[in-house]
């Protein structure tokens, strides 16, 4: 059972970082990566790694697409601002 876990959440975790390394759009690509860090952290818990785990949980799942949202965010708006001078939308 334990090795059929381990493979199945191997296979997760392979497909998870295809589809980010195939994902195109920034904004898309980092909830990709919040979903390979869902998944590797099953991966982490699955080998008995729990401390592992938490912390890709926390920095992978979390920290890691909040800042790229905030930086596609602030990208996009650096942009549109530079497209409109007078500032009217």
């Amino acid at each position: 059972m334990t090795n059929t876990l381990i493979v199945v959440a191997l296979l997760l975790t392979a497909v998870t970082a295809t589809a980010a390394a195939l994902t195109r759009d920034p904004a898309r690509q980092a909830v990709v990566l919040a979903l390979l860090g869902l998944s590797l952290t099953l991966l982490f818990t699955v080998l008995q790694a729990p401390d592992v785990a938490l912390s890709q949980l926390g920095v992978g799942s979390a920290v890691t697409p909040l800042l790229i949202l905030l930086t596609v965010r602030r990208i996009r708006r650096r942009a549109h601002s530079e497209d409109d001078p007078d500032g009217r939308g």
